[in-house]
């Protein structure tokens, strides 16, 4: 029986996308040879980059809108340092807006190269709510924040308005829901959350807003690097960016983004609906700022504990257990979980 796969990362995938990518692993484009044994510089596998980077400004619905998409590696974290490095200047300032581990961490690396001031942070209350009617600093070059916090549950619903350079870490809900993407002047998202396998990070740039630092950056941080080679600067991860293909080939012909945030609201709604009704269990996150990928839960009776892990466990359910820095429960319900998973974990609860 397969799982119910509730892991917060790496995420769960399409069964089509999985049975086209090991198809591919053994036989690609009837090359007779291997997709992860071909030339990065083949017509096939440029193919695929072009196709993959194309998708993405597709369903952002910036296409030729003075963006570019990227496949990098080094995920997240490394981007929490790219980040700085191409839009801060030496003598500037950045504005960081705190909502969890990851926001953190992007804090901490973005102080190696320059003022860093955390206009916001939900840290005294273990980040279980989105700050708002946040002040922007007139003399920050741009603000940061991180749209949703895989850890704790918490997402942005609206984001910050400034004139200022606006920067995204969507790593845990990128493609999950409708927005005006061109309000965001960076976006990056590792693809590990949301978009296929770990070990490629998505990058969506304006470009104009490049080149500007008057640093020296190394060429493999220099984000204008990278688009001038078309993500090919040095050889990038074959796999994950096919199968990041094929996932977004999968989200585009089930109706783009419009069409999963529907599937999403459903499922979120299942899930968080028998946490508020049902007595055993109590959300973690403030209800306003509650995310749709990542919904963290505890039981109100920890003598429960015992049962209700078995039952999920007996009822094929995996990955719930919520991370040590909140306890209790995390079900992730990424773009690839089917409403029939949520609901086979809504029986066990009801049960309990």
């Amino acid at each position: 029986m397969k799982k119910h796969n509730f892991s917060a990362g790496p995420c769960i995938l399409p069964q089509e996308v999985l049975k086209k990518a090991s198809e591919a692993v053994l036989n690609f484009n009837n090359l007779d040879l291997s997709l992860i044994e071909i030339s990065h510089r083949s017509a096939d596998f440029v193919d695929v980059m072009e196709t993959a980077r194309s998708l993405v400004l597709e369903l952002l619905d910036l296409k030729d809108k003075g963006y570019s998409a990227l496949f990098l590696q080094g995920g997240a974290s490394l981007e929490f340092l790219m980040a700085p490095y191409n839009l801060l200047p030496e003598d500037g300032k950045a504005a960081y807006i705190d909502t969890g581990t990851w926001s953190a961490k992007s804090i901490k690396e973005a102080k190696l190269l320059g003022e860093v001031d955390v206009i916001a942070s939900s840290k005294e209350s273990n980040y279980n709510y989105i700050p708002k009617n946040i002040e922007i600093p007139g003399d920050a070059t741009y603000v940061h924040c991180t749209s949703n916090n895989t850890i704790f549950g918490t997402q942005f619903k609206t984001f910050p308005k400034t004139d200022k350079l606006l920067v995204c870490d969507m790593s845990s809900d990128i493609f999950s829901r409708e927005l005006d993407f061109s309000q965001f002047d960076l976006i990056y998202a590792g693809a590990q959350k949301n978009m296929g396998p770990a070990g490629t990070t998505l990058v969506v740039v304006k470009n104009d807003i490049l080149g500007k630092t008057g640093r020296k950056i190394p060429s493999m941080l220099d984000y204008q690097v990278h688009i001038s080679k078309d993500s090919m600067f040095n050889t990038p991860a074959v796999f994950p960016v096919y199968v990041s293909m094929l996932t977004l080939q999968w989200l585009k012909d089930l109706g783009g983004i419009k069409g999963i945030e529907k599937i999403n609201e459903e499922k979120a709604a299942l899930l968080y609906g028998e946490i508020d009704s049902n007595p055993l269990f109590q959300g973690v996150a403030n209800k306003e700022d509650r995310s749709m990928m990542n919904v963290t839960f505890t039981l109100t009776d920890e003598s429960k504990k015992e049962a209700f892990d078995k039952k999920w466990k007996a009822a094929g359910i995996s990955g719930i257990n919520g991370h040590r820095s909140v306890g209790g429960y995390r079900a992730s319900i990424y773009n690839a979980m089917p409403l029939e998973s949520v609901q086979a974990l809504v029986d066990v609860m009801k049960s309990l």
